[in-house]
Order: C-alpha cells, then sequence, then structure tokens
C-alpha cells in the first residue's frame, strides 16, 4: 500500500506577518489544507494541521460556518444548540450565549465564549440576557474543556480575538464615566395600565460620545428596602466586612439580588441536613421539587431555607455580580451632543405578598434625584445604525420602548435634511394613554420628516391589532418600499414580537412581490445578509 501523498506547505503568509515562526506555519498549513479541500484534491496533514482544521482559532470564523446559524437573538437556546451540533467547543460555547452581542458581560458572544474556553474568564454567569439557562449550559460544556487539553496549544498559538466588547473613548462596562441625571418625565398618560418614563442624563465633558442605534450600559444599585430584607432573613451584621466594604455596601452595590443562582442552592446545601439538603440540591442542579423554582430571587431563597445562616463571605460570593443593563439611546447627539434620552418601562410585578422591581428601571424611576451622579458607558452598535446613504429610505418597526432608538434614527434624519424617506410602525395598548412621544411625532409629520406613521393599539377593540397586523394591512406600499431599496430596522421583544415582525415581513413579500414561500424567506434573509434587515431585540 503506497504512502498518503504529503502536502507541500505554500508560503501563504508573508516573512513580515505579524506572527511567530510557529504561528505562521501553523497558518500557512490550514490555508494550504483549506486550500486542497476546495480543489477537491486528497491530502494527508500532519496532527497539528488536521487539528486545526477542525478547531479554529478562538474569535474566529469557520469556513463553513462563516455566519453562525444560531447568532439569532429569537432562536430559544434548545435551538440554538440543536444548530451548534458537531461543531468545536467554542462554537457551542457561544450558541450558549443569549445572541444579543450586548455587552453586559464586557464582551461580545464569540469573544465571551473564547475566553472561557482559554480559561481566561472563569466566571460563566455573566450573561444577563441568557440568565440561568445560559450559565447552567455553559456550566455543561465546560466539563469538556478536560478533553481538549491538546488542542490547547495550537489554538494559543494564533493571536486570540479581542477579548473585550467595544468601548468608546475609554469608558467602558469596566470603567465607566459618571453622568449627572437630569428628569425623569413619564410617557404613559393617567389611567394606562403601564409605567414607561423618558429619562435624560447629562454627559461628562469629555470622554463619552455616542451616535444614533448605539446602547447607554447604566449601573444601577439595589432597593436599600430590599438589602435590609435580605440581612433581616441572614440575621447577619451589615457592617460584616468584605473586602474593604461593609456587607450591607456590598450588597447594595455590589452582587445581584434578583433570580437565586445555582450557587446559592449549592452552599445551603452544605449547611443544611435530610430533606432540605436534597431540595438544595436539586436546585442546585436545575431541578424544581417544589415547583416555585422560577419565583425564587434570593430574598425568598432565604426564607424558603429559613434558619440557615452562611458565613456573608460565602453568601456573597454564591452571589452573581451585579451587573449593568444597557438600554437603547432615544436621542441624537446632533439634536444636543451633551445629553443622552432613554426609554425605560419600570418593572413591577406581585408574587405573593412581595412586590418584586427592576433593579434598573425603578432605580431611575423611584430611587435616584435629579442632580445626583450615575455611573454609565456607551455600548456601540455592532450592526444597527443608518444606512450610510441618507436617501434611503427607511422602515422603522418599533412597538412600545422599542420606539427608543427610531426617536434617535429620526432626529438624526432631520438635522442632517437627509433626503430619505422614514416610515414608522408604532403599537402599545391604548391610543388615548400610551401615544409615545405623540406632539414630537405629530411635529415630525407636519415637517415631512416623518413620511408614514403606521399605529396598532392593542387593548382599543375587541380585536387585539398589533404591529405585525398593520404590515399587513399595509403590504403592497411595504413591498414598494422595499422594492425602491428600503432598510428595514426592528427593536423591542425578541421572543415575540421580532418573529412575528418578520413573519408578516415574509408574507408580505409571497403576496406583493410575487414570491412562493420559500423564495420569500430567502429574500428575508437577504436582507439580513446585506445589512438591509437589522434589529436591536432584547
Amino acid at each position: 500500500m503506497s504512502a498518503a501523498p504529503r502536502l507541500s506547505f505554500a508560503n501563504y503568509l508573508p516573512e513580515n506577518a505579524p506572527f511567530t515562526k510557529e504561528q505562521r506555519s501553523w497558518l500557512n498549513g490550514l490555508f494550504a489544507g483549506l486550500t486542497a479541500l476546495d480543489d477537491g484534491s486528497v491530502s494527508a496533514l500532519s496532527p497539528d494541521q488536521s487539528a486545526g482544521l477542525m478547531a479554529l482559532p478562538l474569535g474566529a470564523k469557520e469556513p463553513d460556518d462563516d455566519e453562525a446559524p444560531w447568532h439569532d437573538q429569537t432562536l430559544a437556546l434548545s435551538e440554538r444548540m440543536k444548530l451548534a451540533e458537531g461543531k468545536p467547543l467554542p462554537r457551542r460555547m457561544m450558541a450558549a450565549m443569549a445572541q444579543q452581542d450586548c455587552g453586559q458581560c464586557g464582551y461580545d458572544c464569540l469573544n465571551y465564549s473564547a475566553a472561557i474556553f482559554q480559561g481566561k474568564e472563569e466566571r460563566l454567569n455573566l450573561c444577563v440576557p441568557g440568565g440561568k439557562e445560559t450559565a447552567r449550559m455553559l456550566k455543561t460544556l465546560y466539563q469538556e474543556l478536560g478533553d481538549t487539553e491538546a488542542l490547547q496549544p495550537i489554538e494559543q498559538a494564533v493571536p486570540a480575538a479581542p477579548a473585550k466588547a467595544d468601548a468608546v473613548q475609554g469608558y467602558s462596562r469596566d470603567n465607566p464615566g459618571e453622568g449627572v441625571f437630569l428628569s425623569r418625565r413619564r410617557l404613559n398618560k393617567p389611567g394606562s395600565e403601564k409605567e414607561t418614563w423618558h429619562v435624560e442624563i447629562e454627559l461628562p465633558e469629555a470622554g463619552i460620545s455616542y451616535e444614533v442605534g448605539d446602547s447607554l450600559g447604566l449601573v444601577p444599585s439595589n432597593d436599600p428596602r430590599l438589602v435590609d430584607a435580605v440581612l433581616a432573613a441572614l440575621n447577619a451584621p451589615e457592617d460584616f466586612p468584605i473586602g474593604g466594604r461593609n456587607l450591607r455596601e456590598v450588597l447594595i452595590g455590589g452582587v445581584s439580588l434578583g433570580a437565586a443562582p445555582d450557587m446559592l442552592f449549592q452552599l445551603f446545601s452544605y449547611i443544611t441536613g435530610g430533606e432540605r439538603r436534597q431540595k438544595a440540591k436539586a436546585l442546585a442542579a436545575g431541578d424544581d421539587p417544589d415547583g416555585d423554582a422560577a419565583k425564587l430571587d434570593v430574598l425568598a431563597a432565604i426564607q424558603k431555607f429559613s434558619g440557615v445562616r452562611p458565613d456573608p463571605e460565602a453568601f456573597v460570593e454564591a452571589l452573581d455580580p451585579l451587573q449593568p443593563r444597557l438600554y437603547s439611546i432615544a436621542s441624537s447627539p446632533k439634536a444636543d451632543p451633551t445629553r443622552i434620552a432613554l426609554c425605560i418601562d419600570a418593572v413591577r410585578y406581585s408574587i405573593g405578598q412581595r412586590m418584586r422591581l427592576g433593579v434598573a428601571s425603578t432605580f431611575v424611576a423611584d430611587r435616584i434625584r435629579p442632580g445626583e451622579r450615575v455611573k454609565i458607558y456607551v455600548q456601540k452598535a455592532k450592526h444597527f445604525s443608518l444606512p450610510t446613504d441618507p436617501s434611503i429610505p427607511i422602515i422603522m418597526i418599533g412597538p412600545g420602548t422599542g420606539i427608543a432608538p427610531f426617536r434617535a434614527f429620526l432626529q438624526e434624519r432631520m438635522a442632517t435634511k437627509a433626503p430619505g424617506r422614514n416610515w414608522l410602525f408604532f403599537g402599545h395598548q391604548r391610543s388615548d394613554y400610551d401615544f409615545f412621544y405623540e406632539d414630537e411625532l405629530t411635529g415630525m409629520k407636519a415637517a415631512r420628516v416623518l413620511n408614514r406613521l403606521t399605529l396598532a393599539w392593542s387593548r382599543d377593540s375587541n380585536e387585539k391589532i398589533y404591529v405585525q397586523d398593520r404590515m399587513r394591512e399595509v403590504g403592497r406600499d411595504l413591498w414598494s418600499w422595499l422594492a425602491e431599496g428600503a432598510c428595514v430596522y426592528v427593536c423591542g421583544d425578541a421572543k415575540r414580537m421580532a418573529k412575528d415582525v418578520e413573519r408578516a415581513l415574509i408574507d408580505v413579500v409571497a403576496n406583493f412581490g410575487a414570491r412562493s414561500a420559500n423564495e420569500a424567506v430567502a429574500f428575508v434573509a437577504d436582507l439580513k445578509k446585506s445589512g438591509r434587515y437589522q434589529q436591536d431585540v432584547y
């Protein structure tokens, strides 16, 4: 039997490329292998080069997966993991993320997974949108790292992608600036079932700048009343020293008091016994022995295991870090470069006898006062921005607080006198109470900045009307705009609204673009690939 032919590796990289000799050799082998595969020729690669073909450098994209099919905020975790089956471990770790590239963890999804795989990031609980679901999947995948040690030298021989998410003007999640809280104004009129606030924050004189489409990272603090209730339930002294601060200060500004993390139940299992130990172990493993796991925030977890008295330092270490929250910016710097506007729903809901509060939303709605300083940073938008050609028409679909970036878009187009037409779809519950920025939008229509405004109210009649219903009703005109090259923007709820809007757009393309169902799906997919369909969903 003759030996398999050896591949002679060409120098695909120039000698002055910024790589070591070993890195250049490995990359030349990788590119040669890919070229051979493209040519249909057979080659016998060395073990290192074969491994390189199967597990790409961290932060790089796979040749057969140039756009990760799971990188879609609207997909459920189970769907994402199904799409990632058979992929290298870093890519499956990426699929476990919430796919929002929001930066709340300090990375984007691709580079958070890369940092975990490289051992540069040990925390598996930083994905705020993914919550426990993502943390548990990452924990499961992390167990596989021991089986990939042979690939580590190959992976690390290639320069890793930048670890941290993009920061603007030197300020970032880990280095926020200080703004001044200026004001809040309720956008709902009396009688509304919702509570939404228009918030304005003054920017520092230097260091923070932004563009429309960007988000503002806001660093909140926990409600002191909740902190006091936790201290009482623990029967712990508030002045217990932890890392140069006292326990109360750490609970207010250092850790999350939201959904009880698995580590907290694991801690409880160490210091309790009998049936309660088994329940704590089950909860730590993601089970739900009493059917109440979804309702257990930190305080409720302590109360469920009443009488358990963990060491305060161990208790703090078992909690997730308190992370910043991101909000779409609702203003253009061309309207006023000194301040930023936000549009925020205050989150309040009852479970049993307790009122639960959203950490950041009630921080800005209730606790911070005008003139007080707030830690902020700008998170750069990766794939959500106005077209570079100002003559291109835009279609904006943003019900509820999803209107925020589109207020910014319209301010920008007005300030720059962009000739492109603008069409906004907005929806909420009731027209009498929930028509956000009604006066501004009316003025923009009068000024012919806003060419079309299509409204949908879900509680004004017995028939619930949503933005996707209006899209179908005006489908002929919508298709006309698309045929003329319009870009489509969607902002708001990822789980339902974004999916419903995409389905409606597919229907419009099929019905008015004379395409089959499959062709309509492909048309919308092409809009996404070309950047003509952009989403800021959460």
